[in-house]
């Protein structure tokens, strides 16, 4: 196989290029840069919304908790805060149990 080597006039050319692609690249960086060299506003309130006062649980519902405990773990439980979570804490969860599902293959066969 036989390899051209390139002219002198191909070599310049393609340095000329590269020098402007090099130019352009550093203009971005500049502008990038300049844009996060300015300070971030300050919001002036928090943001995240104010949380609104939980609604009290009736003694109804109480009561259907505390049944649905013992069945669970078939004796009388002493009930002493119910506490609302977020979705946060279910999907973090959820995403445990699927990962923890996956059997992972650390004895693999060399050829």
């Amino acid at each position: 196989m036989k390899t051209e080597t390139p002219s002198l006039a191909d070599v310049l050319k393609a340095l000329a290029a590269i020098q402007a692609d090099l130019a352009r690249m550093g203009e971005r960086l500049a502008a990038v840069e300049a844009v996060q060299s300015r300070p971030m506003p300050v919001p002036a309130e928090s943001a995240a919304p104010a949380a609104k006062p939980a609604d009290p649980l009736t003694q109804e519902t109480i009561l259907a908790i505390g049944a649905a405990i013992a069945a669970y773990l078939g004796k009388k439980a002493h009930i002493r805060q119910i506490q609302l979570l977020g979705s946060v804490a279910w999907a973090q969860q959820g995403r445990v149990t699927i990962q923890a599902s996956h059997a992972l293959n650390t004895a693999r066969s060399q050829p």
